[in-house]
């Protein structure tokens, strides 16, 4: 990341003071997976809060639970033990049908393999979640952010006729399209050279900005997690420490 984009991001994140409201709470979060004839445990009783428009990276080398305790958090996985709550509603106590309207509703999500829909074009990969959401105005709103994340002229383009760091772009841009109050994202830049994923970055804190969005990103990137204004670490499954900046 160049100078003027870390000094960007760090005027925007002293801009943006988090709101009271708690929107994100796990207790004793643990995760095991069976292995052989022994359990291995991924998550080791995780404790953590988000609120309102903060920005939390969770930082930690490779193997040290950060991507499924973000499964975990988003309910896109089940926990062995403990409680996930989201504006106060547990997500264990949520069966599949519950669990996939409140992601709609209030979850966003980036992946690091973008995960677009191959036979849609760009406009149609940001619309169709405002559409499956109800939003009257989703073309128009489609059209917006394609156009503020710089691919105001490439929207009738398919995933396969963009480049890695355009494809990732629409990603931003389905994942704030209905207006999430949370936002998962994955190693958002993991797949992309050093120019395309600090464009995507700067895009990225710059929306979130902009709608007062709750972001939890994950990354082993420690350039990167100095961007945000809080860091937990990672290591074995256990928080090793928390920073605050």
């Amino acid at each position: 990341m160049t100078q003027s984009q870390t000094a960007a991001a760090a005027a925007r994140t002293s801009a943006a003071s988090p709101e009271t409201e708690v929107l994100l709470q796990c207790t004793g979060l643990t995760k095991t997976l069976r292995s052989g004839e022994r359990d291995i445990t991924v998550l080791d009783h995780v404790d953590l809060e988000v609120r309102r428009a903060e920005f939390l990276a969770i930082v930690g080398p490779s193997g040290s639970g950060k991507s499924t305790l973000l499964g975990l958090l988003a309910g896109l996985d089940r926990a062995t033990s403990g409680s996930v709550k989201i504006r106060g509603r547990a997500l264990e106590a949520m069966d599949e049908d519950e669990l996939a309207l409140m992601r709609r509703g209030q979850v966003g999500f980036v992946f690091q393999s973008f995960q677009l829909l191959g036979n849609l074009t760009a406009r149609e990969n940001v619309v169709l979640p405002m559409e499956l959401g109800g939003m009257p105005d989703a073309d128009d709103r489609a059209a917006e952010l394609l156009e503020q994340v710089g691919l105001g002229d490439r929207g009738h383009h398919y995933p396969s006729q963009l480049s890695g760091g355009e494809q990732q772009r629409v990603a931003v841009a389905r994942a704030f399209g209905p207006r999430p109050a949370l936002l998962f994202a994955d190693e958002p830049t993991g797949n992309l050279d050093s120019e395309s994923g600090a464009r995507v970055l700067d895009m990225l804190l710059g929306l979130r900005d902009e709608l007062g969005t709750a972001l939890v990103l994950v990354t082993h990137d420690l350039e990167i997690a100095e961007t945000a204004p809080r860091a937990i670490y990672l290591r074995s499954g256990k928080i090793e420490r928390e920073e605050n900046r």
